[in-house]
């Protein structure tokens, strides 16, 4: 039997173009309904961003190092499930907040902050924290992130499409009416579909290994939606807000994280199928989340 560091998924160079092709048309179709008042309001009252921020990026890391510290996986593992920790928001977030009646200008925003600063916070991050787990330090002593690919590829995949996305809505806002609604569903389902694709493309593999990743990956994404959730309520945020920075937290950028491990740890098995499995369960954790949250509206 293949061990899973030598397992070699069948995700190449093409389907990672094509899954930020796809994950800049989501964050297009979300963008569309937002306008630059959305976000003036964030400056005038910037506490939830903040807070959104210190989640994603200080109380996720130390929660998934607990985790690692308590189940001890192997190294590849724990690898794996810090780099995601350690990625920004996913664009799906800010779709699934915009389901939950949650603060979709909060979540766009975290998302946008939260990407910009990982150029420098994600390679350090996954440094820091996969250090002090000894079974992983062999692997980062032979790698190196360059933050320049790092930059290259979210600003295509979250930068460009948001810029857009509000220029349009405030310059036409007429056409942005017209295809709101049917981008959203279209761009939703391609997502869908490729995630279903993409998961019967390696079903061998998800068969033979997720088993090893599948307890871990949901405990991790349980506790990151825990971890936003308690930050959100120990900050006294409204509920509105809550929702987003829960959902934000919860909600990572496994296809960044895909990227990365393709780019810089040579498609390592382990790191691989963890960030793989995320990108499905955190869909299905986030949408039934969501359908729970939007059985009410959010106070403000």
């Amino acid at each position: 039997m293949t061990g899973i560091d030598e397992a070699i998924l069948n995700f190449t160079p093409g389907s990672l173009m094509l899954l930020n092709a796809i994950l800049a048309i989501v964050m297009f179709s979300v963008a569309i309904d937002l306008t630059p008042r959305d976000f003036q309001r964030l400056i005038h009252a910037p506490k939830p961003l903040i807070v959104g921020l210190i989640s994603q990026f200080l109380v996720l890391p130390a929660l998934t190092f607990a985790l690692v510290w308590v189940t001890e996986p192997r190294a590849s593992i724990a690898l794996g499930l810090i780099l995601v920790a350690a990625c920004p928001g996913g664009n799906i977030s800010n779709f699934i907040t915009h389901r939950a009646g949650g603060n979709t200008a909060l979540s766009v925003s975290m998302t946008a902050f939260a990407t910009v600063g990982a150029i420098l916070i994600t390679p350090l991050n996954i440094a820091f924290w996969g250090s002090l787990y000894g079974p992983s330090r062999d692997i980062l002593r032979q790698t190196a992130i360059d933050p320049v690919s790092v930059a290259i590829t979210v600003g295509f995949m979250l930068i460009l499409p948001l810029i857009v996305g509000i220029t349009l809505n405030t310059r036409r806002p007429d056409l942005a009416d017209r295809i709101r609604k049917p981008l959203q569903l279209i761009s939703f389902g391609i997502f869908i579909a490729f995630v279903v694709l993409a998961l019967a493309a390696n079903w061998a593999f998800f068969l033979q290994f997720a088993g090893a990743v599948a307890l871990l990956v949901i405990l991790h994404n349980t506790l990151a939606l825990a971890g936003g959730f308690g930050c959100a309520s120990l900050a006294r945020l409204s509920e509105f807000d809550r929702r987003a920075i829960t959902i934000e937290t919860g909600i990572q950028n496994s296809g960044l994280g895909l990227v990365l491990i393709f780019g810089f740890f040579n498609g390592l098995g382990g790191m691989a199928v963890v960030a793989a499995f995320w990108g499905i369960w955190h869909a299905i954790s986030g949408l039934g989340l969501a359908a729970i949250m939007n059985r009410r509206e959010a106070a403000r």
